[in-house]
């Protein structure tokens, strides 16, 4: 049974069960914008995979060289506070330490965590970010698109008022004042 569903304006077919859906849902709910990158933090893919935070993070060190700077970093403080008014449990910013793993840090844990489960929470993670990267896609095409629709529009609110003028000028009927013809006389 193929189930499909609307989610910012973009129709998407899953072949998966309800609950399925549920937790493709909830994974786009906890993808944050970082230092103006996607990223998922390590609490949330630790409950995701049904392991303990401590657990994944001693994955992550035992095979560092896999996760370079671009596929995981470690939270500032301020950006731990700013990030704890936004999610809503509140523990977030008592923590020393806060992993954030992009698109492909995800990718690499595949490799790190080999659990059934991590797999399926593996592909679920990747179609959620291939989704947003399509939404992100179609988004930034349709404001191109408007803004050239603008540009090309922009000065036609002149034209079509002179357009109008000339109309009004050409249907008002012309008042014809016959001059006298001959030689007038003092």
């Amino acid at each position: 049974m193929i189930i499909y569903i609307e989610i910012f304006g973009t129709k998407i077919a899953l072949k998966n069960s309800m609950t399925e859906i549920i937790q493709e849902i909830d994974i786009e709910k906890q993808i944050y914008i970082i230092r103006g990158i996607k990223v998922m933090l390590d609490k949330d893919l630790a409950k995701l995979y049904g392991v303990k935070t401590k657990a994944l993070n001693q994955s992550v060190r035992r095979n560092i060289k896999r996760f370079p700077e671009d596929f995981m970093f470690l939270l500032s403080r301020q950006e731990i506070l700013n990030l704890s008014q936004i999610v809503t449990s509140s523990n977030i910013k008592h923590s020393p330490n806060i992993l954030a793993f992009t698109e492909q840090g995800v990718a690499m844990l595949s490799s790190v965590l080999r659990s059934e489960k991590a797999i399926q929470v593996n592909i679920a993670i990747m179609r959620v970010f291939i989704r947003l990267k399509q939404i992100t896609s179609t988004h930034k095409e349709f404001n191109t698109k408007l803004n050239e629709l603008e540009r090309k529009i922009k000065n036609h609110d002149a034209d079509i008022t002179n357009i109008f003028e000339a109309l009004r000028k050409l249907m008002s009927p012309e008042i014809k004042t016959s001059k006298k013809i001959g030689f007038i006389s003092n």
